[in-house]
């Protein structure tokens, strides 16, 4: 009777063992969830950090970075304003034959006479490794000329040729002032914002 007993139990344990595939054992409708699920369940459902899908069902404020959009980054308007300068100055220069850059380093050595590689740098807000290759060119095309100020052999002086004063008076009167489509009242006040803009970028941007 012993013996029987024990191979009935055995019978029965095996019955209940999980099956050998390595598969968890299926849950039964009355097995309560893990401690882990409990925990889970409990927790109030949070709102995903994460934006809408549909942007325009977002409520947006300007002035909250969580819900600026790209219309709203002042530094883009500047941005995108610039790439619109360039192409609306583009048939100017190409009739020219310069580079915008080559544009206003003529302008500024019409205004400005005879002066100094830094100087210019200064003025035109670039750096002499920026500065140094246009004016090779501009040199090379004729329309500048650079020399070394007799008073101080370190510093170099740049001017204009007749062809390069020929070349700045041929572009009298090539601006985009109707382009902008402000009134002379609106452009002077852009214009002071825009140069107030910059001055405090370049004030906050300098080492202290």
């Amino acid at each position: 009777m012993k013996t029987s007993r024990t191979s009935d139990t055995s019978g029965v344990a095996d019955k209940l063992r999980p099956a050998a595939s390595g598969k968890p054992a299926r849950r039964t409708a009355n097995r309560p969830a893990n401690r882990s699920d409990d925990r889970l369940a409990d927790r109030p459902t949070q709102k995903s950090a994460r934006p809408s899908a549909d942007p325009a069902s977002v409520a947006t404020d300007s002035s909250d970075p969580a819900t600026q959009r790209l219309a709203d980054f002042l530094c883009f308007a500047v941005y995108s304003a610039n790439l619109a300068f360039g192409r609306a100055y583009r048939p100017i220069l190409d009739e020219l034959g310069l580079t915008y850059t080559q544009y206003i380093t003529i302008i500024v050595l019409w205004e400005m006479g005879s002066v100094t590689v830094s100087a210019l740098g200064e003025r035109l807000f670039l750096e002499s490794n920026t500065l140094t290759p246009i004016l090779k060119k501009l040199e090379a095309m004729g329309y500048l000329q650079r020399r070394r100020d007799a008073s101080d052999e370190r510093q170099v002086l740049v001017s204009l040729t007749d062809a390069g004063r020929a070349l700045r008076e041929n572009a009298f009167g090539r601006s985009l002032v109707d382009a902008t489509g402000l009134n002379a009242e609106e452009f002077a006040k852009l214009q002071k914002a825009v140069i107030k803009l910059r001055d405090n970028l370049i004030k906050s941007a300098r080492p202290e």
